[in-house]
């Protein structure tokens, strides 16, 4: 008996009963047997050796579709469990799935796993690549899966299997000597794994709960060729030199300390690009239309039980109580933004009403996942709630993205991605209102010409939202500002306006964010720009640096005109050879240092350096600050 099976060209193929990917790949011709990592069968991902069916669509997986590296990546994932178990046989293995530019394991270990144990982990790899072991699936039932992993002693292992939902297919994968349960699919043998590096090595406690077992994570990369990987890891190389907290700490801008665990201290520097970031955004609310506002930041727990917060959200909250009262110290500025509507009466002539507000924000995220400036407890938003009525949305989601392009624009951001977050299984409100609120976020993408894609159940409990991406320097992805549509506070906390007909009418609730958090954003800045701030936040825009001693008196004179200007001086008197007050000025990243010798001092003049364009000559003094106030008032990059 044969069975037909069709090709992506729609060409039909006749094998026998029981043939596999493999078998018709190697139909096809050696090399592409040779390059085979996968098939698809029926638009599904499934291992090059499965059986095929009667009538299906099959495709041959190759390094060339986009499903391969994933695939590569969680094969390898496999290849770093199956050498630790060689070396390490009393390890217990936890789960290695895929995830952005890599993969990890979890391991539960007596001892930890060191920096030295990776190259020694990814030699036993490479052992085992070259051994060309097959990978093979097996079916299994929930008992025989759950024996066979009691035997091994894989708790970790038994505990997955309790949560695979009743009816689910169970699979294992033997690679040789090592046995692991996965979904699959993989490669059809460890000599396909050839470029991958083990990258670090971290804590995680097991399925992300404190209260479980602490494992040892091994991080690591793969790809299709050593070039690939090559690359890759001259950027996670530029990345590391790029560290916001390398950098911040470096830079003088911010430090961290036990007494307030994930909670930023902004030094005098960090301080200073922090408020110009501040100004910039009141800068550009005035433009635009907003009023900024101040709200308490520990308001009445009632207050979080109407918005919603207290049934959804408690768990990333801190709560106090004083006089038998309690208090929750807010994690947004919306609630109190909804009081301060409520407490005067508006009529539809003067909304849209938009508030701007640079109120501290408490987070409790857990020590887990807190991570430098990008993920902290407490921090700043350039927070805004615009109140309209529904005829409004649509022009003020459009005046929101115009403002956020010219943001992102000053910033040098030149690539952006854009996604919209419709509504989660835990939410207020009804289908109808979500319907609403979903469909007038993606007409207003369409109407800005801005293509995105859909992350389904990934919205606000309150409402669906937009989520704008910018891309770094070094084209990584980071999610800034959000715009998101909101019926449900409104309705909670009974907000009107009067129409024109008299009656009364509920208004549209806008929240939307460009920066996102400053603190984020600022770690963020700090990456793409390697510290290099423009000369416009630089904390400090110019360094004087005299040669001599006869030069001193012109140098603070020219340091005092600068201040003058309203610029950022720093006077460098020591008794330094210009070539270390030159690198140390370099190393502070600061834009600008004027040199100043005998002859600048008698003709008062200056010789212009710029950290990054090296000598640019001979100047006035006057000049040359007017030129770089200009500069600064224009914001340039």
């Amino acid at each position: 008996m044969s069975i037909e099976v069709r090709l992506p060209d729609d060409t039909l193929r006749q094998l026998p009963e029981g043939a596999t990917g493999a078998d018709l790949a190697g139909g096809i011709g050696a090399r592409l047997l040779e390059a085979a990592l996968a098939m698809k069968v029926d638009g599904h991902l499934a291992d090059l050796k499965a059986p095929l069916v009667d009538g299906a669509k099959v495709e041959i997986v190759t390094n060339k579709a986009p499903e391969s590296l994933d695939l590569i990546r969680h094969s390898t994932a496999h290849l770093l469990a199956h050498a630790v178990k060689r070396l390490f046989p009393a390890a217990r293995v936890g789960i290695g799935p895929v995830i952005e530019d890599g993969f990890y394991y979890d391991f539960w270990v007596d001892k930890p796993f060191t920096p030295e144990d990776l190259p020694v982990i990814e030699a036993e790899m490479r052992k085992i690549v070259a051994e060309g072991v097959e990978v093979v699936r097996e079916d299994l039932s929930r008992d025989a899966a759950v024996a066979r992993f009691k035997v091994m002693g894989e708790p970790l292992k038994v505990e997955v299997l309790a949560g695979i939902p009743a009816g689910d297919t169970i699979s294992g994968y033997r690679q040789g000597d090592f046995y692991d349960l996965c979904r699959g699919p993989h490669v059809p043998s460890t000599a396909k794994l050839k470029a991958f590096k083990l990258l670090s090595i971290a804590g995680a406690y097991w399925k992300g709960d404190e209260k479980n077992q602490m494992l040892s994570r091994i991080y690591g990369t793969a790809f299709h060729t050593q070039k690939e990987l090559d690359e890759h890891l001259q950027r996670l190389e530029e990345a590391r030199a790029r560290d916001h907290r390398k950098l911040g700490k470096e830079l003088g801008l911010y430090t961290f300390h036990q007494e307030a665990p994930a909670s930023p201290f902004f030094h005098p520097k960090g301080t200073q690009v922090y408020n110009e970031l501040v100004t910039y955004m009141r800068e550009l609310y005035f433009k635009y239309g907003y009023s900024e506002v101040i709200t308490p930041q520990i308001l009445d727990v009632a207050l979080w039980k109407t918005s919603g917060h207290y049934d959804n959200y408690a768990e990333n909250m801190y709560f106090t109580t004083a006089e038998e009262r309690e208090y929750a110290v807010k994690p947004m500025n919306c609630p109190g933004h909804c009081l301060m509507f409520d407490s005067q009466k508006h009529s539809y002539r003067n909304l849209p009403i938009r508030y701007a507000d640079f109120g501290r924000l408490h987070r409790y995220e857990r020590s887990g996942v807190t991570h430098g400036l990008t993920r902290v407890r407490t921090f700043c938003q350039d927070d805004g709630h615009i109140f309209c009525t529904q005829e409004q949305v649509k022009t003020e989601m459009a005046a929101f993205l115009a403002l956020l392009r010219e943001v992102y624009d000053t910033f040098g951001f030149e690539g952006m991605r854009v996604a919209l977050s419709t509504r989660p299984e835990k939410r207020l409100g009804s289908d109808e209102v979500w319907d609403l609120a979903e469909r007038a976020l993606g007409e207003a993408l369409d109407e800005a010409g801005m293509p995105f894609t859909l992350n389904p159940g990934e919205g606000a409990f309150y409402g669906p939202k937009i989520e704008f991406q910018i891309l770094d320097a070094l084209k990584r992805p980071w999610q800034l500002g959000t715009l998101q549509v909101d019926y449900m506070l409104p309705e909670r906390f009974e907000l009107k306006y009067t129409r024109a007909d008299g009656t009364e009418g509920r208004p549209i609730m806008l929240h939307r964010a460009i920066l996102g958090s400053l603190e984020r954003f600022l770690g963020i800045l700090i990456e793409h720009t390697a510290g290099a701030f423009p000369s416009w936040l630089a904390p400090v825009q110019v360094a004087i640096l005299p040669i001599t001693d006869r030069a001193h008196e012109f140098s603070i004179e020219a340091a005092a005109r600068a201040k003058t200007h309203g610029l950022r001086a720093e006077l460098d008197l020591r008794n330094e050879s210009l070539k270390a007050k030159i690198r140390e000025a370099q190393l502070a990243k600061i834009p600008y240092m004027l040199v100043i010798g005998d002859r600048e001092a008698e003709a008062r003049t200056i010789s212009v350096r710029h950290r990054h364009r090296g000598d640019l000559g001979v100047q006035s003094l006057e000049g040359f600050l007017d030129a770089l106030v200009a500069e600064v008032r224009e914001r340039q990059r």
